[in-house]
């Protein structure tokens, strides 16, 4: 279900949210460009059929002219309109909503930490700036490479395209020198947005491959 948080900076934002309130770890869950699209709001599903408490904040509710719970699909023209929003967003601000849906899993012990393209980027700087989780999985974050040799705070996971046209491996690489504790896999078939149903990105062997990973890594972590 939708419902509306306040962060630390009195904004108030929508999240989708979804799963039992009893769960003992509860997943934060950053979207692509896209908002809390039906997408993304099928992976905070996921989780919370596996008995997770999943959450994910509408971060484009911080733009100068707010539209609540912004839903985009994957036109030429919502591809501008979400990396227009996103360039309007900073990391630190993007960090305040972030934080306040980690503090909106009130009952879990235990937080982690997903992201998809600009939301692996986040999942990231999050993992670097925040101490509100416990670990990171990051999907085909474009940008990371841009603060590659951050410290991260926490154990954190990557997940790469080997055919991602927009994050080249040899990017990959320079991550992967700068953070050798930190767990990267590359999906040599796949491209940018590998995870994601339903679309031409979709790779169901690499998506799948990467969701076990995430789920091994997150049951390790908690």
């Amino acid at each position: 279900m939708d419902i509306t948080l306040t962060s630390a900076d009195s904004h108030e934002f929508t999240a989708y949210i979804n799963g039992p309130d009893t769960a003992r770890v509860g997943v934060v869950v950053l979207p692509e460009i896209f908002g809390i699209n039906a997408y993304i709001r099928s992976v905070v599903d996921r989780y919370a059929a596996l008995g997770y408490r999943a959450i994910c904040p509408s971060l484009f509710d911080r733009r100068t002219t707010p539209e609540h719970g912004v839903q985009l699909g994957y036109s030429p023209e919502d591809v501008q309109r979400g990396l227009g929003y996103k360039k309007s967003i900073a990391d630190e601000t993007a960090q305040l909503d972030i934080e306040a849906a980690a503090d909106a899993l009130k009952g879990q012990q235990t937080r982690l930490l997903t992201g998809y393209c600009w939301g692996g980027y986040l999942s990231w700087r999050m993992a670097c700036l925040s101490s509100h989780f416990a670990a990171a999985s990051c999907w085909h974050g474009g940008g990371i490479v841009n603060h590659c040799n951050d410290v991260a705070k926490i154990p954190v996971q990557m997940h790469f395209g080997g055919q991602d046209g927009s994050i080249p491996l040899s990017d990959v690489e320079k991550i992967r020198a700068a953070q050798p504790n930190v767990q990267i896999h590359i999906y040599q078939e796949a491209g940018h947005s590998f995870g994601r149903e339903a679309t031409p990105a979709y790779r169901p062997e690499a998506a799948q491959l990467a969701w076990d990973r995430t789920l091994a890594f997150f049951q390790q972590q908690s």
